[in-house]
């Protein structure tokens, strides 16, 4: 899950950036309006937690350029403005959810996790393939009934290639989809991470390499 935090507060942006993070997603940031416009037009994000007093570019206004795209990303609006009205008018603004500060950091981690969810492009919860079944909610994995612990990073990369098989992803893909902005596109991350991976899933292995195209989850498990 790709995340991007808009809040003008830095010491709070950092705050919700390192938690979200260390919940596995991947998160990206913005300290105003401006800056958000530009990386939701580079980036596809799954959820946006978004303040609604932004410099540059009002938060309200940010909000119905966000909605107005066809591949809706989903929106939580964050604010000091905590008043029934406010609210009534931010959703109808077009968010999918609003929290007031100051807030419960477990309750806005699970906000986020559910407009993932609710986003018109999510697929069902468990993912399954080769003998793996992954489940985003509870952050489990089990290949052939046997639990797997991950990492997670590991957690990601896997999750990643379930979503997307039997395409492949490239590096650049898994860059982009697990870590964030500040990944260094030259890594050699990704392929430590499939390396640790593999070995976790054990045999018989799942993830396939074509050079030059990416990895995927075998379809079959190989015999």
């Amino acid at each position: 899950m790709r995340v991007l935090v808009v809040e003008d507060a830095r010491s709070l942006a950092e705050v919700l950036v390192e938690g979200l993070r260390d919940q596995g997603m991947a998160v990206d940031s913005a300290l105003d309006g401006l800056e958000a416009a530009a990386k939701l037009d580079a980036n596809a994000y799954d959820v946006v937690v978004l303040d609604r007093d932004l410099p540059g570019v009002h938060g309200d206004t940010l909000c119905q350029m966000i909605t107005s795209h066809d591949d809706r990303v989903m929106v939580l609006m964050l604010t000091a403005a905590g008043a029934p009205g406010d609210r009534v008018s931010g959703l109808g603004l077009g968010a999918d959810d609003y929290l007031t500060k100051p807030f419960h950091f477990p309750e806005l981690v699970l906000r986020v996790q559910a407009l993932a969810r609710r986003r018109p492009s999510a697929r069902a919860r468990t993912l399954r393939a080769a003998g793996i079944e992954l489940d985003p909610l509870r952050r489990t994995v089990v290949r052939d009934g046997r639990q797997v612990e991950l990492s997670v990073k590991e957690f990601g990369v896997l999750e990643a290639l379930l979503r997307a098989g039997p395409a492949f992803l490239s590096a650049e893909d898994l860059l982009e989809q697990v870590w964030d902005e500040n990944a260094d596109p030259f890594t050699n991350t990704v392929t430590v991470t499939i390396g640790r991976l593999r070995r976790k899933l054990g045999d018989p292995p799942v993830i396939t390499t074509t050079p030059g195209v990416g990895y995927r989850i075998a379809l079959v498990s190989p015999a």
